[in-house]
């Protein structure tokens, strides 16, 4: 299982330790990634995913996972995000 966001594609970032002698050894930065289910009012149904906190916190704020993936660049997004934002999509146009 890879450690990157789903939805804002964050993944680990490199740096390094430095002691208070002042040595500097590398090390690796990872997301807070998180496994939820985040509720689609669309499609009815929950969807598993691995979202980091920052991403969690966006999607809330945002009014949840349908208008958050309908502003979301399709580059960022996972292949399974990406086809559940065809469904919604899908199902939204169907609505209409």
């Amino acid at each position: 299982m890879s450690r990157v966001c789903e939805l804002t594609g964050k993944g680990p970032m490199t740096g390094n330790n430095v002691s208070h002698a002042n040595n500097k050894t590398r090390r690796r930065f990872l997301p807070n990634l998180n496994d939820v289910t985040l509720q689609s009012e669309t499609l009815g149904r929950g969807v598993k995913m691995r979202i980091s906190a920052a991403a969690l916190r966006t999607v809330d704020h945002r009014g949840g996972l349908d208008k958050f993936l309908a502003k979301a660049k399709d580059a960022e997004l996972s292949a399974s995000v990406l086809k559940v934002k065809k469904e919604i999509m899908k199902a939204q146009a169907a609505s209409a």
